[in-house]
């Protein structure tokens, strides 16, 4: 009985035996998890996004229907230099550079900094590891809030103790340098854990070798410190980037985009074309938004291409 079953068994198709379906239905299953967020993705991510493409490619004022007029708002933008338009743009994506160039790195390096000592597992470590992570909990407008406050040129706590009376907030270069150390203080906290849970998994063996050897802290940092934690460095460069490009709340709460439009930077002018008191331009603003997003894509992908290519 025995051989004639495993003839029997022999006798099938081998692409019978080993198929993955024999005796199984459709699986359901990774549909179902994956199904709320691919429909979030959808509704909150994917259509209004082309949508506003489209819209960048209209005339309208979001009350009647949309014109369509082709490469006219771009043109606008990028060529009629004697349009206002025209030089939003240019003064917009400037200031959302520079924004960009003085706070991205200080967002890199400074929770580094802080979790290489954290990681040292100083006394005091869950206290300072929560007052660190802590800005990061707030909402813009607390922040801002509370810096207008500190940095008053009346009554603020920050001319009182360095006796002085500048107007941070209203003067160059102070205003640049407030919303610096303000947008430094408030976003560090995210960095510095995912720092600190890489710098976690780094073997002890690697430093105690190093030491061994006659290395110093700072060899040990620069060479088995950065290279063990370089996705980790790669992941926060390009999400920290992409971040400081979608600036608003910053400049609008803390300086006013002033002084003299030196800090206004281009969201502020998609939103006032979009829905600022007057006729609204949505056209022109989703042409704007359309130039950023391509920004962000390019510099994005210039980071990861140069980050991966020094790995």
């Amino acid at each position: 009985m025995n051989n004639l079953g495993v003839n029997k068994k022999a006798n099938l198709s081998p692409s019978l035996i080993n198929s993955p379906s024999s005796g199984k239905g459709f699986n359901i299953s990774p549909y179902i998890y994956i199904g709320p967020h691919l429909v979030l993705f959808l509704i909150f991510f994917l259509m209004p996004t082309l949508y506003g493409v489209y819209i960048s490619f209209t005339n309208w004022d979001l009350i009647s229907e949309p014109e369509f007029v082709g490469l006219a708002n771009y043109k606008e933008l990028l060529f009629n230099q004697e349009s206002l338009f025209y030089d939003q743009l240019r003064t917009g994506l400037f200031n959302t550079f520079k924004f960009v160039l003085f706070t991205v790195p200080a967002c890199i390096a400074v929770p580094l900094l802080l979790a290489a000592g954290l990681n040292a597992k100083p006394k005091g470590m869950k206290f300072f590891q929560a007052l660190f992570y802590a800005p990061t909990l707030f909402s813009v407008s607390a922040v801002m809030i509370i810096f207008t406050m500190l940095f008053h040129v009346s009554y603020g706590p920050i001319n009182h103790f360095f006796d002085t009376d500048t107007n941070w907030v209203a003067t160059q270069p102070y205003a640049w340098f407030t919303l610096v150390i303000v947008t430094v203080w408030w976003s560090i906290g995210a960095n510095m854990i995912i720092y600190q849970a890489a710098l976690n998994g780094i073997s002890k063996d690697l430093y105690e070798a190093a030491s061994i050897d006659g290395a110093g802290s700072i060899q040990k940092f620069f060479k088995i410190t950065l290279p063990s934690i370089k996705a980790q460095l790669l992941y926060t460069v390009v999400i920290t980037t992409i971040a400081q490009f979608n600036v608003y709340g910053q400049p609008l709460m803390l300086t006013k985009g002033g002084p003299s439009s030196s800090t206004s930077v281009l969201l502020m002018y998609i939103q006032e074309n979009a829905f600022g008191s007057g006729i609204s331009i949505a056209g022109i603003a989703s042409a704007m938004a359309v130039i950023l997003g391509l920004c962000i894509m390019v510099v994005s992908a210039i980071q990861f291409f140069l980050l991966r290519q020094r790995n």
